[in-house]
């Protein structure tokens, strides 16, 4: 019994121990600037490609950001498979609102992949009219100096700067809940992977150098996955190179969510994360505050600890560390935070058994599979 109540006490420690690591990690790459960061003087002409889809919530604010940022040489590329989309009048009207910007809307469907976002991106590549290509997506809001900070988190042996979503701006109890899974469960464990060497790309944001994926095959090699951004990990990767993650990652606003919503997008990611990394989803279900909490109160029952007191000060330091971050970081913060990010543990392990058995999506109203039956697809789309 001693040992068991031991072995029960230390996965607690390392656990939590390990969480404010975590924390402590995302502080530091995540506290605001002090300012905006100036562009450099020889700053180098960046060409921003923006698939859009549909209207989104905050949509024309995030593509309204793209004209207003503080970089000497830009040029903007909307990219929209449908003439009919309904986000085009959007996007035409703001083009027509500031004339001093180089932007240009591309309307075609390149079938070069299963991945709608990919092939949307595909013309805009190709257009570009400069070696540094930024790919955003539509919900990402740019802050004026978002092309320099970019710029300024690469380095030596680098072949991709990434920014993952950080949620903003939500509406209702369900966006709150994707705050606590954007924002101080996925960033943070983003960044602690970056501090670690072994950063992911992530689609949200993702500055590339031309030459770097040309030497990859184009952007048609980044078909290989399913996930734009899995693939866009491992071509660097194969490169040589490394992926690398922005200090203070850019807002995502998103107003009213419901939860199927929610739990779709979630399922997604997730089971995408398990066709691309495997060895990296299988640990997941251990990430949360679910499993160390159980453990706390067997180990509370068996040797007569008081229980509630113990599981409070657990719970207490776990999401009062979780809360600390997005105060530093100055993310979303309210008064639902904890709770809602206690129930995004709850979730965590459905989530990965719903990952690990499932296998289909819709994305963007496509149907998708991460089945193996899908790579005939693949190999008919390229």
């Amino acid at each position: 019994m001693t040992i068991l109540v031991a072995a029960l006490a230390a996965f607690c420690g390392l656990a939590l121990l390990l969480h404010l690591i975590s924390v402590i990690i995302a502080v530091v790459r995540c506290r605001l600037p002090n300012g905006a960061l100036p562009p450099s003087p020889d700053a180098p002409p960046v060409t921003i490609v923006r698939p859009v889809c549909g209207v989104d919530n905050f949509v024309a604010e995030t593509l309204a950001s793209s004209f207003r940022l503080d970089y000497p040489r830009y040029e903007i590329i909307f990219c929209v498979a449908q003439a009919r989309d309904p986000v085009v009048p959007i996007v035409r009207a703001l083009m027509a609102a500031h004339p001093h910007v180089a932007a240009r809307l591309l309307v075609g469907d390149d079938r070069v992949s299963p991945n709608p976002k990919l092939n949307n991106c595909v013309k805009g590549w190709d257009a570009a009219a400069h070696d540094w290509i930024v790919i955003a997506d539509s919900n990402v809001l740019m802050p004026p100096d978002y092309t320099q900070r970019l710029i300024a988190a690469w380095r030596p042996g680098c072949g991709l700067v990434c920014a993952p979503p950080i949620g903003s701006h939500p509406d209702n109890i369900w966006a709150e809940l994707e705050c606590a899974f954007l924002n101080t469960y996925e960033a943070r464990w983003q960044y602690c992977a970056d501090a670690l060497g072994h950063g992911f790309a992530q689609g949200k944001t993702m500055l590339w150098r031309r030459a770097d994926l040309e030497a990859a095959g184009g952007i048609r090699a980044l078909g290989t996955e399913l996930a734009e951004d899995a693939a866009s990990t491992k071509v660097v990767r194969a490169l040589g190179l490394t992926v690398h993650l922005v200090d203070a990652p850019f807002a995502q606003p998103l107003g009213r969510r419901g939860l199927r919503e929610v739990w779709r997008r979630q399922t997604r990611w997730a089971r995408l994360r398990r066709a691309s990394f495997l060895h990296l989803f299988l640990p997941e279900i251990l990430s949360g505050a679910l499993f160390p909490l159980l453990a706390l109160t067997i180990a509370a029952h068996l040797d007569g600890w008081p229980m509630l007191e113990s599981l409070g000060a657990f719970a207490a330091l776990w999401y009062g560390a979780e809360m600390a971050l997005a105060w530093t970081a100055g993310w979303h913060v309210s008064a639902l935070s904890p709770l809602v990010a206690g129930l995004r543990d709850l979730l965590l392990p459905w989530l990965w058994v719903d990952a690990l058995i499932g296998t289909d999506f819709v994305w963007r109203g496509n149907q998708m599979s991460i089945a193996e039956d899908a790579e005939p697809a693949l190999n008919d789309a390229r």
